[in-house]
């Protein structure tokens, strides 16, 4: 009888804090409106953006040219103080580009972003367009290279939403160390130094606990071979997938 004397009174208590949590949001409504227009207001790209606020929950309707501006939206209303949350219903209807033509401008886009950096052989990106939703996928080494991939897609004309399929890999001292003595092996051979030469298409060295993985294109058979050689025979790789493909033009 006591246990369930209990469980009464906590379904009761439970009952009696989500009814004064709702009171409480609901009370705030208007504040949390004016608040929310405000933001619109002060940003021209936000012109064609409606709110409406039921409960504390934030509801964002409307128009936008670019995918960046939609998100910018939600990130400027998250600031608003005592909302439950914010439901982003935004449309991106800005230029409109066929699938093809914005999938060749992002793949250039995303093979110039981090030329220089060391991390550039290490990271693998790749995407797909359909009906103007760009799913993007992959591995990187740490956050940086994955954010400015996505802040390059979502701030391109003709993206109307975006699919992130990234993974941050974790890190790893011995995965660090596998990545170096791997492009080392791949890059001094006479056969495939070539492939440092173009920083913008290099061979693609993905180690994931151990795991190794090579994506890329390369100008022929026996230089994919080569490459899966090299990757196998250094100490420590646990196994080695040769995605690498050979070019036909």
């Amino acid at each position: 009888m006591k246990k369930q004397l209990v469980a009464v009174t906590v379904v009761l208590l439970v009952l009696l804090s989500m009814t004064a949590f709702a009171e409480n949001n609901g009370g705030y409504d208007q504040q949390i409106q004016q608040a929310v227009s405000q933001k619109m207001h002060g940003s021209k790209q936000l012109q064609n953006v409606n709110s409406s606020v039921e409960d504390g929950m934030v509801t964002l309707t409307g128009t936008v040219n670019l995918y960046q501006d939609k998100l910018n939206a939600a990130r400027k209303i998250k600031e608003v103080a005592n909302i439950s949350g914010v439901r982003n219903q935004i449309v991106v209807a800005g230029a409109n580009v066929s699938d093809s033509q914005l999938e060749q401008k992002l793949a250039k886009k995303l093979a110039f972003d981090r030329v220089g950096y060391f991390d550039n052989t290490f990271n693998y990106l790749a995407l797909e367009v359909q009906n103007g939703v760009v799913t993007i996928e992959g591995d990187t080494v740490y956050d940086t290279p994955k954010d400015s991939a996505m802040a390059i897609v979502a701030g391109t004309p003709g993206v109307k939403d975006v699919v992130d399929n990234v993974k941050v890999l974790p890190p790893s001292f011995f995965d660090n160390s596998l990545r170096v003595r791997i492009a080392r092996a791949i890059y001094r051979d006479p056969v495939l130094s070539r492939y440092a030469i173009d920083p913008v298409h290099p061979i693609r060295i993905v180690v994931d606990n151990g795991h190794v993985t090579l994506y890329g294109s390369v100008m022929n058979t026996m230089d994919k071979n080569v490459a899966g050689i090299r990757a196998g025979a250094v100490p420590g790789a646990f196994s080695v997938e040769n995605k690498l493909v050979v070019n036909k033009s």
